[in-house]
């Protein structure tokens, strides 16, 4: 981390959490920060349901949530980006505050609910971004929809010719009654209509599922199932967890999702066991507590076939996905392995 960006970081800090998203995006968008773009290597160089990858790492959604930084964040050292969540209209969220740092803990507690300028905002940005890495978009559904199902699909007709993936979202627990919908009878359906909308597309557009950690190994199983009966193409394990398990931070008892460093155990245990429950037939995408390169590999190595940050950055600047990649190249080396790919889910049993 460069002088300038720890700087930055202490800076930050001093505003509420929110309001440092905020500054730390205009940042972005005024070319502050050196970007060299993604690192990338023979060993990094992947495939992720068949999308070309320089490199694993990604940006999980909700760092960029209206893709208004695209240009600056490809070339943030990252293998690929998604942003997002994006309902088919506008909506505000819940009230502020609603996010909260565990510095302590190196995590956060966010309530968003959503919050974005809507389809139509967003994808007019995804439709005139640069040419680089790969860009995928997180879809969700509007707080007061009368068909939440519906909205999915609805995104994804709306955005779908402009993304490289599209990630079905029933894991936010910020959305009253969200998780629901990762019941094995509402999540058939809701798939069905979600391959219904890329079946009307020009170009098929690669759908992943993300799931939230908070599931027994009966639920996990039979998301699983329904996940590779609908065609699914990736899962991301995991969002973020309502547990407060042996947290130190003044904020622990807030409301919403956790993220960071607390949730690295039981979103990798989660991970391992979707990589067993498929047999590996479907790629997974680990997310929860990626703060390092070993934390990287260590996610590799349960079963993901990339990873995604977002909360680490907070403690450790925007080069952090620059600086795992790198050490997860020298890691790969180090191990005696020639890809990222030769590595998944090679240590997957210590987890079951």
């Amino acid at each position: 981390m460069s002088v300038i960006e720890r700087a930055g970081l202490r800076l930050l800090r001093t505003a509420d959490p929110e309001t440092a998203h905020g500054l730390a995006l205009t940042a972005l968008r005024a070319g502050l920060g050196r970007m060299h773009g993604p690192v990338t290597s023979a060993r990094l160089a992947t495939t992720l349901a068949g999308i070309p990858l320089p490199n694993p790492v990604g940006l999980a959604a909700g760092f960029d949530k209206n893709a208004v930084a695209l240009a600056p964040l490809m070339r943030a050292g990252f293998g690929f980006l998604e942003v997002g969540a994006a309902t088919p209209r506008a909506q505000p969220g819940n009230p502020r505050p609603r996010l909260f740092r565990l510095t302590e803990d190196r995590a956060a507690i966010n309530r968003f609910g959503f919050n974005n300028e809507g389809a139509a905002a967003i994808t007019a940005r995804l439709a005139s971004r640069p040419v680089g890495i790969p860009v995928g978009l997180n879809l969700g559904a509007n707080k007061d929809s009368d068909d939440r199902a519906a909205d999915f699909a609805s995104v994804l007709a709306t955005a779908g010719p402009h993304i490289d993936f599209a990630t079905v979202n029933v894991s936010s627990p910020n959305t009253e009654r969200l998780r629901d919908l990762q019941g094995a009878a509402a999540l058939r359906a809701l798939l069905a209509g979600v391959m219904e909308a890329r079946a009307a597309l020009l170009r098929p557009v690669p759908v992943f599922l993300k799931i939230a950690p908070d599931l027994t190994d009966e639920e996990i199983a039979d998301i699983a199932s329904v996940a590779v009966r609908a065609g699914v193409d990736a899962i991301i394990a995991t969002n973020t967890t309502l547990s407060r398990d042996g947290l130190k931070g003044r904020h622990a008892s807030e409301k919403g999702g956790l993220s960071g460093t607390p949730l690295f155990q039981r979103s990798t245990r989660v991970l391992a066991r979707l990589h067993w429950e498929t047999g590996g037939a479907v790629p997974l995408v680990g997310v929860g507590g990626v703060g390092s390169a070993r934390d990287a590999y260590a996610k590799l190595r349960a079963g993901a076939s990339a990873v995604q940050l977002y909360t680490a950055m907070v403690y450790d600047g925007l080069s952090l996905a620059a600086r795992i990649a790198e050490g997860l190249d020298g890691l790969i080396k180090d191990s005696g392995f020639a890809t990222v790919a030769d590595v998944v889910g090679t240590g997957r049993d210590a987890w079951l």
